[in-house]
């Protein structure tokens, strides 16, 4: 990130001088060099990037990219730190040039900004089973497609599929259960309890909402983990599990994660998280008098995918 690229936006954004000033003095003046095989550089000044750790730095960013978009309103453009993604409806072939338009157009956007994409990680993935399997360029380098991706922590595959996912998330979660079993000598309920609830379990939970399993084996799979941690605990092991979670004050996973997909619209139609909720729901027209005025409307859907 340029800083006179960065001050430039800066100030046609409106920022107070003052506070522009400030942000000035605060990236100038800064100074590097490098060590290699004992041997030190000369010190030169850095004129990119946000130090790092700060808490201006992430902010400066976002305002930076704050004008990395598309100009089609079909293909739509997604912004986390500084990981992009962008993704359209292909069926025909126009679809697939609209898409490679708004490609070029970052392009165009990195090399005016001089910040370059870094080709070798961006990858393609066509979802659904009678994709067109278009092709696509970002800048002369031709991208790869993959059938699966870790996104962010979570595991997808172009059949938007969740078993692998599921299967992830337990290997991890065992592998912190054992660590406790092995290292730690303790089985009273107030250690173990704990131990589960900010160790092990999110693991299974992490992004939830979008990878919920939708077989009765992935649910079971990640079931089994809060069965073994709960069978850890002292004065537990021959008790059956529904026993075992009333005593803890703990929900099963499949209720647990019933339970925030039940608040989740509650709090949209009560007013909270209206913005995100209108993208998901809407209101039923079909409200008798004998209703509470809340029922939302239902679509018909082909698949049960979340």
């Amino acid at each position: 990130m340029p800083h006179g690229e960065l001050l430039v936006k800066l100030d046609k954004m409106g920022i107070n001088r003052k506070i522009e000033r400030w942000i000035r003095n605060w990236l100038t003046g800064r100074l590097q060099r490098v060590l290699l095989k004992g041997e030190l550089s000369g010190w030169r000044e850095v004129t990119s990037r946000v130090p790092q750790g700060s808490v201006l730095g992430p902010i400066l960013f976002n305002l930076f990219i704050t004008d990395l978009g598309t100009k089609s309103g079909s293909v739509l453009i997604i912004k986390f730190a500084d990981d992009t993604k962008l993704g359209g409806i292909a069926n025909l072939e126009k679809d697939q040039e609209i898409i490679q338009e708004d490609l070029d157009d970052l392009v165009n956007w990195s090399n005016n900004n001089r910040m370059k994409f870094n080709c070798e990680k961006y990858k393609v993935m066509h979802l659904r089973i009678n994709n067109k399997n278009f092709s696509y360029k970002l800048g002369t380098h031709q991208l790869k497609v993959r059938e699966e991706e870790n996104d962010l922590g979570v595991l997808v595959d172009d059949r938007m599929t969740v078993s692998r996912q599921c299967d992830m998330a337990v290997k991890k979660a065992n592998a912190v259960l054992g660590c406790i079993r092995r290292g730690k000598s303790s089985r009273d309920k107030e250690v173990l309890v704990l131990l589960y609830k900010v160790l092990v379990r999110p693991h299974l939970v992490y992004c939830v909402q979008f990878w919920s399993p939708r077989f009765k084996k992935d649910e079971f799979k990640l079931e089994q983990v809060q069965r073994r941690a709960t069978r850890m605990i002292r004065g537990m092991e021959n008790l059956s599990y529904e026993r075992r979670l009333k005593e803890l004050g703990l929900f099963s996973l499949t209720k647990r994660r019933l339970r925030g997909d039940m608040i989740a619209p509650y709090k949209y139609i009560r007013g909270i998280n209206t913005e995100e909720g209108e993208e998901l729901f809407k209101l039923s027209t079909n409200v008798d008098t004998r209703t509470n005025g809340y029922k939302l409307a239902t679509k018909k859907f082909r698949l049960e995918i979340r």
